[in-house]
């Protein structure tokens, strides 16, 4: 009879589990380490509140057929530019290495960041979290960054509430998958409704800071535009700031090029 009852319940608590399993990834970063390589400072207009690219925690789950992402920043979002979706200064990008293989996927970045990929760590995917409507992202990726289009996935919705920047996709876009055995890297950028040159809508970071110009980086096109990001086991611990300044590391030509770029490399959650 016992035995009976024992496979009554569990028959009924497997018939309350959904149909396949939902994988979930929690990555930590440590606060403070706003300042992508070691030097940066925000520009100086007050809507750049201190912490506002400051990525402490991100989280991406799968739930039935849509995938959901939560980025928390150091400090409440506001919206001073009105852009009517709760946020308004920061731009999250999210690459995504669906497989694990080195050569595939890619290892360039869209125009603006200027940082590369180490081939071990390309991507497959990458999701977009912009203020900007949906629309004009897409349109500047048509325009900006064509070859990597198929590739990039922008949400119909993507909203700021508290300190998080949420938004969900349909899983299909992502490939297959469990997301907590994706390679993951977040790169915290800026939102620029004016974009130099063939930038995608991303903020430049100049020798010296001004109202709208991150400052303690180079003139030219050699230095990252990444202001935090994911390094080393991802757990939120200090030494992930070592690892951050190490990782955006770069060297510029006479011209103002690149002679060295920043390469990234993917996090993945610890076992």
């Amino acid at each position: 009879m016992k035995t009976r009852l024992a496979s009554l319940t569990l028959a009924a608590s497997l018939l309350s589990l959904p149909a396949f399993a939902d994988g979930k990834v929690t990555l930590k970063d440590p606060s403070g380490d706003d300042n992508g390589p070691g030097t940066y400072k925000y520009p100086t207009d007050t809507v750049y509140k201190k912490g506002s690219f400051d990525l402490t925690e991100a989280s991406i789950e799968k739930k039935g057929n849509k995938v959901d992402f939560n980025l928390t920043l150091a400090t409440n979002l506001e919206d001073p530019w009105r852009m009517g979706k709760g946020f308004a200064t920061q731009m999250i990008f999210i690459f995504i290495d669906t497989d694990g293989k080195e050569g595939s996927g890619h290892t360039d970045s869209p125009p603006g960041l200027n940082v590369q990929f180490a081939p071990a760590s390309a991507w497959e995917k990458l999701v977009i979290l912009s203020p900007q409507e949906t629309a004009r992202v897409k349109k500047e990726i048509e325009t900006k960054a064509a070859g990597l289009k198929g590739d990039i996935v922008v949400p119909d919705r993507t909203k700021g509430a508290g300190k998080k920047i949420s938004a969900s996709v349909d899983a299909s876009l992502l490939g297959a998958g469990d997301p907590s055995q994706w390679g993951i890297q977040v790169v915290v950028q800026s939102n620029e409704g004016f974009p130099a040159g063939n930038d995608l809508l991303t903020r430049k970071v100049n020798e010296y800071e001004g109202q709208h110009r991150f400052g303690g980086g180079h003139d030219g096109e050699c230095d990252p535009h990444a202001i935090d990001l994911l390094a080393g086991s991802a757990k939120g611990d200090p030494s992930e700031v070592k690892a951050q300044h190490e990782m955006l590391k770069y060297e510029c030509a006479e011209d103002g090029s690149a002679k060295q770029k920043a390469t990234l490399t993917m996090v993945r959650q610890s076992k």
